[in-house]
């Protein structure tokens, strides 16, 4: 069995650890055997109301949003700096909370987390307003400043940066946060607490509670000193936070779920276009927002691609996430586990082909499922029309642009797309019509904390990433002098 003891293990409120309230605690599974590996504060709503008011407090004394922006920039270039120097520790994390191949944490998730932060420090050296032209007979100027307490709310399937992709923004900007991870993948949230602290950042500017949605997210939510809501989850609990949202006036970005379509035409570079394919449903285990488990392919090279499918993905190697040749690891818990078995039996129920696949992979008590391909569904099959959230790939053929476009945009989810041609007058068309924040052309998953994302639909509002990003963690003052 494998142990971690993270120290202090408890909740980071005020620049201080300490216990919750009640001094309940909850376990933290290592999904690549289902063994418990440690406890964390599970908060209540007192604890959130004392994290909501450490930021408070360190928002109005101006501790922080006080600071220019350079030297805010300055500290966040030093979080980018410690990320990069501890990346093996956070790697390592990263990969037992969430069951991460430790390849990939290094390369992908550790990477990304370190750019977010170097890449918002820069933007928070040249944040500001400008002058506006008017034919009043009046100097007329706007002002960009901080919104004040942001609460983050992130989920399970990549912990470190969806939080960097939230708290990058939101404190280059001069905001004070309060982070409430997923209960299942606390632990990069606590280390990057610790050196946050570490890298300059003002004790109270970033709080820290750990513990369940139904209770410390709840409260997080509804706490009136909260003045921005950014949240990464499933659709069904987007609406549940749009609505208190809503009710209490508070700003709000949500990116939700995500069913992406991934067109391969005739023309495609097929050899390339199955390289994409795969990474797109089969990176993370398929928990992937911004994945590709619906492939849609043009009916004269439809029977061909599900051949080179049938051989290619029984050969990505799954298995134990610590070893460095491994590409798929274990799904993060039992439930979601459960969740994949159940879809790819609806599939069989409806008479649908597994191509390959299809069934748990008994090695160490984790919680691994094969990935798994299937054709020959009906168009509108749950299977095909719901976020499955694990390493599936649905197959349907088209025979012609208009269809393909059709076929894409017909399930509530609009966050990603990606197009397989070697037509450029093509790639540019569909990817104008199809209904996503994000569009990929011959290749999957290509992300820079430059380039924007976010969802159309079902799959939220409001983007991450970007200038747009810092801008959401604004607001905009304009001052209006009379000339006369």
């Amino acid at each position: 069995m494998t142990t971690f003891e993270i120290d202090p293990g408890r909740l980071f409120i005020g620049g201080q650890w300490r216990e919750a309230a009640d001094g309940a605690r909850t376990e933290v599974v290592d999904p690549s055997r289902g063994a418990v590996v440690t406890t964390v504060a599970e908060a209540g709503a007192a604890d959130v109301d004392a994290a909501v008011r450490a930021a408070r407090e360190a928002f109005d004394s101006g501790r922080w949003s006080g600071l220019s922006g350079r030297e805010r920039g300055r500290v966040l270039l030093r979080v980018a700096q410690l990320i990069r120097e501890e990346a093996d520790e956070i790697a390592r994390l990263e990969s037992l909370d969430v069951g991460k191949p430790i390849t990939l944490a290094h390369a992908v998730d550790v990477t990304n987390a370190a750019n977010d932060y170097e890449y918002y420090a820069t933007l928070a050296f040249s944040l500001e307003g400008g002058n506006r032209d008017t034919p009043m007979n009046a100097l007329a100027y706007t002002q960009r400043g901080p919104i004040g307490v942001v609460a983050a709310i992130t989920p399970f399937n990549f912990p470190l940066i969806l939080a960097g992709s939230k708290l990058a923004p939101a404190l280059a900007a001069g905001n004070t946060v309060v982070h409430k991870p997923a209960d299942e993948t606390p632990l990069s949230a606590l280390y990057m607490a610790g050196l946050l602290q570490r890298a300059g950042v003002p004790d109270g500017v970033v709080n820290v509670v750990t513990g369940t949605g139904p209770v410390a997210g709840e409260a997080l939510l509804r706490h009136p000193g909260v003045d921005k809501i950014a949240f990464t989850g499933s659709t069904a609990i987007g609406r549940h936070v749009a609505g208190i949202a809503g009710e209490n006036l508070k700003q709000v970005t949500m990116e939700l779920g995500g069913n992406a379509a991934h067109l391969v035409f005739e023309d495609a570079d097929l050899e390339k276009a199955v390289g994409a394919v795969i990474k797109g449903f089969v990176f993370n285990t398929g928990q992937f927002c911004m994945g590709g488990p619906r492939l849609l392919v043009a009916r004269p090279v439809y029977s061909t691609l599900l051949n080179i499918l049938a051989e290619a993905v029984p050969g990505v190697p799954v298995g134990d996430p610590r070893a460095a040749e491994t590409v798929v690891g274990p799904m993060a818990g039992e439930k979601h586990l459960r969740k994949v078995e159940e879809y790819v039996d609806l599939a069989r129920k409806e008479g649908a082909r597994i191509v390959c696949g299809g069934e748990r992979l008994d090695l160490d008590g984790g919680y691994y499922y094969r990935p798994t391909v299937i054709a020959d569904l009906p168009g509108d099959s749950r299977v095909i029309q719901e976020e499955i959230f694990g390493p599936v790939l649905t197959v349907q053929p088209f025979d012609d642009e208009d269809e393909a476009v059709a076929l894409a945009n017909s399930t509530p989810y609009g966050l990603a797309s990606g197009v397989q041609t070697g037509n450029l007058a093509r790639a540019h068309r569909v990817a104008d019509r199809l209904q996503a924040g994000i569009v990929w052309v011959n290749d999957w998953a290509m992300l820079d904390p430059a380039v924007p994302f976010g969802g159309v639909k079902d799959s939220g509002f409001g983007r991450e990433y970007g200038p747009e990003a810092l801008a959401s963690y604004t607001k905009v003052k304009s001052v209006v002098v009379s000339l006369d």
